[in-house]
């Protein structure tokens, strides 16, 4: 039995729609529920592009979950992709009132918060602030910083942001499922929860998730993230290519890639042929498997010299000593690994999200395809462990309960959206 509450992580993908439903057992392992999954027919690039036929893939996958876990499913944490999606650095620092007293949870947090309150371009709004290292009274590179003595408290943040219109689009589709939005939840950091190990991230690493429309970085050195990138070719286009490689139509391209397709040519021989059933009477059509190969060589091979542009981009290149750990469902192409050693020179490995996993979850869970679903669980499990400690933390401290209620935190997107669609005439919604 699990020891936790149930989390419901929502996977809105450019192929498929997955809703994990899992919670946390004595262990501390992810105990799955239910999951549910449905192709995804409105969504591009990892961006909403039909509002009508994503809801309604988010109700199938929602229902299958539901059905499988028992579980009725009412609040969502949803994770957010797309070309969009930006990331900057920033620098923020307060001045504490009293400094006699130690450095507390809540001087952390109006520090974070303050960075919620940053200008952005217009149609622009942040989505996350990610504590990179503090320092207190000049003193840098302080990773934990509660309990010290000091004057003043700085700190340098990697913001996310996105278009609000994308994410408006998204808690749509989320609410017209008759769903609420828990959060929402960048998913290059979901995936490196998921399939990441501290230690890697000690070490540097770079997490890259191979979606169906995008390519998600999140580079990672001394326990931070320092880089995100998304990068605008994933799974589809590589179908795409071998669709008018091969003159054939696409859901024959797809099955081909996932049944007989490699990323490096010189793995096949000429002789491995593969015969296509022909249009209505049409004869099949023969395609060797090495033409195959170097269609998705070709694409592939691409894509990645633009992980390496984002590496080199970082300027981490050479620091990256736990080298590149590829997730998502293009890592399931067949010698990917080799041809990303090969094109980069780092070392790789596949991540599967199987280390977090409690025992006895089917085994298709512990596939690369469902590493942000399992990593969205996972990190509203941390968010929700880390609030219930805080909460425990002020009601235990007598002078917080002497002292006046702190202020609430400043509201986020997804509370902001949810406000805004309550408001709105039934005839608008």
């Amino acid at each position: 039995m699990g020891t936790s509450e149930i989390i419901v992580g929502l996977d809105i993908g450019t192929t498929k729609i997955a809703v994990i439903v899992g919670q946390k057992n004595e262990f501390g392992k992810v105990e799955i529920l239910g999951c549910g999954k449905a192709e995804s027919i409105g969504v591009k690039r990892g961006v909403v592009a039909n509002i009508e036929n994503t809801t309604n893939s988010i109700i199938a996958a929602l229902k299958e979950a539901s059905d499988k876990s028992d579980v009725e499913i009412r609040a969502v944490n949803v994770g957010i992709a797309g070309l969009h999606i930006r990331s900057l650095q920033h620098h923020g620092s307060i001045i504490r009132k009293n400094s006699e007293n130690e450095i507390s949870q809540e001087d952390i947090d109006m520090l974070t918060e303050d960075m919620y309150k940053l200008a952005m371009s217009p149609g622009e709004e942040i989505i996350d602030v990610i504590p990179q290292y503090y320092i207190v009274d000049g003193e840098p590179g302080i990773k934990q910083p509660k309990g010290m003595e000091g004057v003043s408290l700085e700190a340098n943040f990697h913001i996310i942001t996105c278009q609000t219109t994308a994410a408006r689009n998204i808690v749509k589709c989320v609410r017209k499922a008759g769903l609420d939005v828990e959060a929402l939840i960048l998913e290059p950091l979901a995936s490196a929860e998921a399939v990441l190990s501290e230690d890697e991230k000690e070490a540097g690493v770079v997490l890259v998730d191979i979606g169906g429309g995008t390519t998600d970085i999140a580079i990672f050195k001394e326990g931070i993230i320092c880089h995100t990138a998304v990068i605008p070719f994933g799974g589809e286009i590589i179908t795409e290519d071998v669709k008018e490689g091969c003159s054939i139509l696409k859901k024959h391209a797809e099955e081909l890639k996932v049944k007989f397709g490699s990323a490096m040519a010189e793995e096949n021989r000429d002789d491995e042929v593969v015969s296509i059933p022909g249009l209505r009477g049409r004869p099949p059509k023969e395609i060797t498997l090495k033409n195959l190969a170097n269609i998705i060589q070709s694409r592939m091979g691409e894509i990645i010299d633009f992980i390496g542009f984002e590496i080199k981009n970082s300027g981490l290149q050479k620091k990256l000593h736990a080298g590149i750990v590829l997730t998502g469902g293009g890592a399931h192409l067949k010698h990917i690994r080799q041809l990303t050693e090969f094109k980069t020179g780092m070392e790789t490995r596949i991540g599967y999200p199987n280390e977090h996993l409690a025992k006895g979850v089917p085994a298709e869970m512990a596939s690369p395809m469902y590493a942000t679903g399992v990593g969205l669980v996972l990190i509203a499990l941390d968010r929700l462990n880390k609030e219930k400690s805080k909460n425990r933390e002020f009601s235990n401290d007598p002078e917080a309960k002497s002292s006046p209620q702190p202020k609430p935190a400043k509201k986020s997107i997804f509370e902001i959206m949810k406000r805004f669609f309550e408001e709105q005439p039934d005839g608008m919604k």
